[in-house]
């Protein structure tokens, strides 16, 4: 696998939300949804080499699984991990931009 596959990997989808954009908005705050196992500095990496972008600073979040029942029958969603990745001042990306 070449490394721009391994960094798309990474980084699994954009969340577009309503917090989304408006983080986008104020503080140039983009927000990605990344597997469980990803930390801050292959975030940072990855952002920085597929978009060539100044990454300012990364936060990671973990969101347990929601409780979820059919019937008599209980389980649980698969959690998830959320990075907010803010970029430099006078950068951003072209994710959003044909939407």
């Amino acid at each position: 696998m070449d490394e721009t596959a391994r960094l798309r990997k990474l980084l699994k989808r954009p969340l577009q939300t309503e917090k989304a954009v408006l983080l986008i908005e104020k503080s140039n705050t983009y927000v990605f949804e990344i597997p469980p196992d990803a930390n801050k500095i292959e975030i940072r990496r990855a952002v920085e080499k597929l978009f060539e972008v100044t990454v300012k600073d990364v936060r990671t979040v973990k969101l347990p699984g929601k409780k979820k029942r059919l019937g008599r029958y209980e389980g649980y969603r698969a959690g998830k991990k959320k990075a907010y990745v803010t970029l430099a001042e006078g950068q951003s990306l072209e994710l959003y931009e044909n939407v």
